[in-house]
C-alpha cells in the first residue's frame, strides 16, 4: 500500500428502495462518502446491494442513479481502482460495470493481500449452513434460463414488477432477521470459522447481514460485517494495519426537486 492510504470497504446501499424518492437522500450521502474518501483512497470496495434492484437488458440498464454512477466513474477514472461484488439485490447484473465504468466485478469470494495481511472478500449472500430458502431460489433466479425469459418482459414491466418483489419477497430483502442471532446462529460467522480450518485469514469481510460488527474467530482473525446505508450508514477501512469500522455522519441533504 503506498504511505498514508487507505482501503474502504462498504455494503448494501439499496438505492431505490423503499420507493426512488425515499431512496434519493441516501444516495446524496453516499455519494458525499465517496467524496470525503476518495481523497486518501487506495481502493474501494464496493460489497454488493448497491441497488435494490438490478437487471441489465442487452440494450437497457435501469433508469435513475446517475449521481451515484458518475460519482464511481469520475474516482475510477482518477486512477482509483473500485472492485464490485455482486449481491442477491444485483445478482442480474452483466458486463455494465466493466465495460462502461471500468470497475470489475466478481460473483464470489475473493482473496487479498493488502501490507502482509490476508482478506477474504465478498457479499455474503447463501454462505454458511442456512438460508436453504434464499440458495434454492438463487439457483432458480441465476439459471441461464430464467434470465432468457425474463429478457422478454418490456423493461417497464420487468422492473416494475422485480422493484415490488425486491421489497416485498423477505428472502430477497433480508429483512427476516435483522438482528444478532449470537456467534452459534450467525450463518457468516460460522462459514468464517469453517474457511479457516483450511486456510488463515486475518480479516473476512462481508455484508449482506445488514448488521455493522467486528467478531474475532480465531488467532488473528476477525470476522466484519460492514452493516448498511439505510439505518446504520457504516463503512470500513484499513490504514495499512488495522481495520476499523466506522459510521459516516450526517451530511446536510437537499430536496430532490
Amino acid at each position: 500500500m503506498t504511505p498514508n492510504k487507505k482501503i474502504y470497504f462498504a455494503s448494501d446501499q439499496h438505492f431505490g428502495a423503499p420507493t426512488p424518492e425515499l431512496s434519493f437522500p441516501r444516495e446524496q450521502k453516499f455519494v458525499a462518502w465517496l467524496d470525503e474518501v476518495k481523497k486518501d483512497a487506495e481502493a474501494i470496495f464496493l460489497l454488493g446491494d448497491l441497488f435494490d434492484f438490478w437487471f441489465e437488458y442487452k440494450t437497457v440498464v435501469p433508469k435513475g442513479y446517475i449521481r451515484v454512477l458518475g460519482k464511481l466513474a469520475e474516482i475510477r477514472d482518477s486512477g482509483i481502482p473500485i472492485y464490485f461484488f455482486v449481491g442477491n439485490h444485483d445478482l442480474w447484473m452483466n458486463d455494465y460495470f466493466q465495460k462502461v465504468l471500468d470497475i470489475p466485478t466478481f460473483r464470489d469470494n475473493q482473496e487479498y493481500t493488502f501490507n502482509g495481511k490476508t482478506f477474504l472478500i465478498g457479499h455474503g449472500d447463501g454462505k454458511g449452513p442456512g438460508d436453504k430458502g434464499y440458495k434454492r431460489m438463487k439457483k432458480v433466479f441465476t439459471h441461464p434460463v430464467s434470465k432468457w425469459l425474463y429478457r422478454w418482459l418490456h423493461p417497464d414491466i420487468g422492473m416494475k414488477l422485480a422493484q415490488y418483489l425486491s421489497v416485498k419477497n423477505k428472502l430477497i430483502s433480508g429483512d427476516e432477521d435483522v438482528k444478532f442471532l449470537g456467534e452459534e446462529n450467525e450463518w457468516l460467522i460460522l462459514y468464517s470459522k469453517r474457511k479457516l480450518e483450511t486456510k488463515h485469514y486475518h480479516y473476512l469481510v462481508f455484508g449482506h447481514r445488514h448488521l455493522p460488527m467486528i467478531v474475532s474467530v480465531g488467532e488473528n482473525s476477525e470476522y466484519i460485517n460492514l452493516g448498511d446505508w439505510i439505518d446504520y450508514f457504516t463503512y470500513g477501512v484499513f490504514d495499512g494495519e488495522t481495520f476499523e469500522l466506522k459510521t459516516f455522519e450526517q451530511v446536510a441533504i437537499l430536496p430532490k426537486k
